[in-house]
């Protein structure tokens, strides 16, 4: 006699997270930062799961990745071989100072004090989105890395980007 099998689909672990937008904002005195609504509600299928705040490994930012994207960069740093001196120098050092944070009742996340001293972060921050990620930046150091990066992007942009592949016939620039 066959069976049936039933899939459920797995709607919240295989989403993709591609969030989008720049947000100013500002944290009150014990470094907590309001998340904009429209941001809440890009993060609504992962709010629930909390959240990794990490220093960013290229810039004076932190990062802060929904529990279930930190998983999947986990999933590689843990292929790494700890026989190896370099990769475990390059475990403690990324792994360094990160923190697991949730919103509170008030949509608001507690950036942690050291966190907040490596980041040179004053009062007004601002939230950038960085695909599967949001960086989080003093306002002014944003500013500077921004117009930095902006006075060469389009020779940055072809070298990054200009030999990819095309996906398809009706591809746009």
């Amino acid at each position: 006699m066959g069976f049936i099998r039933i899939l459920a689909p797995r709607f919240i672990s295989d989403r993709m997270i591609n969030i989008i937008g720049t947000y100013e904002c500002k944290a009150d005195a014990k470094g907590r930062v309001m998340l904009p609504t429209a941001l809440k509600k890009q993060l609504r299928h992962v709010i629930k799961d909390g959240f990794v705040i990490k220093r960013s490994v290229f810039n004076t930012c932190l990062e802060i990745h929904p529990m279930s994207e930190w998983n999947v960069v986990m999933d590689q740093v843990n292929k790494l071989n700890r026989f190896l001196k370099k990769n475990n120098d390059f475990i403690r050092s990324y792994m360094s100072g990160l923190k697991i944070v949730e919103l509170d009742s008030s949509g608001r996340v507690l950036i942690p004090k050291d966190l907040f001293l490596f980041a040179n972060i004053d009062k007004e921050i601002v939230l950038s989105s960085s695909v599967n990620m949001i960086e989080v930046w003093d306002k002014k150091r944003y500013e500077e890395a921004v117009s930095d990066t902006l006075k060469s992007f389009g020779d940055l942009a072809e070298e990054v980007m200009g030999n990819q592949p095309k996906q398809s016939q009706d591809a746009i620039s």
